[in-house]
């Protein structure tokens, strides 16, 4: 793994001593923090093109319609023996 050093200035390193809990190290917690916000900008980018994929595909943004109604959740009834 290569070493990187990242400056922060004053006030981010403060506020980023007041959340983070007093039992991780700051590397620790900036790493998580640097790989949850890379996570969630994955998530946001694959849901963009999903929604680009639907409008581009009709069918299948009826089939999913579809799927959502479905009474899944629902007990079905069986025959009585």
């Amino acid at each position: 793994m290569s070493a990187t050093t990242v400056k922060l200035d004053e006030e981010l390193l403060r506020e980023i001593k007041a959340v983070k809990p007093p039992t991780q190290t700051l590397d620790r917690f900036v790493k998580q923090a640097v790989a949850s916000e890379i996570r969630r900008w994955k998530s946001n980018r694959a849901a963009e093109e999903y929604a680009r994929f639907l409008a581009a595909h009709p069918d299948e943004a009826q089939a999913l319609q579809e799927w959502e109604a479905a009474p899944l959740g629902q007990d079905i009834d069986s025959p009585q023996s």
